[in-house]
């Protein structure tokens, strides 16, 4: 399976990434790597996350697109990353 989560550089996002991985499936995690108030944006959330699940021997890629602004690119990356998606959790 190829899951899609948004939200998923921290906290519940992050923990479903990697359960998700865990048990086999292809893992975009998005994040934009805003603050809890919206403020900012930085790569390493997500970037964490993916590198934690390459390291138990899970396929993931991170994506850095706004899910206000860019949602379709978002599953664009799962597409052409993984060739389909499964399931979508839209923690952000």
């Amino acid at each position: 399976k190829v899951v899609v989560i948004t939200g998923a550089g921290g906290s519940l996002g992050s923990a479903y990434s990697v359960e998700f991985a865990r048990r086999g499936a292809c893992v975009v995690v998005s994040d934009i790597g805003a603050s809890m108030s919206g403020d900012g944006r930085s790569t390493s959330a997500a970037d964490h996350v993916v590198e934690r699940i390459r390291k138990e021997g899970g396929k993931a890629v991170s994506d850095h697109h706004s899910v206000v602004e860019d949602g379709d690119k978002i599953i664009e990356t799962a597409i052409r990353e993984f060739g389909r998606v499964d399931v979508l959790i839209n923690n952000a």
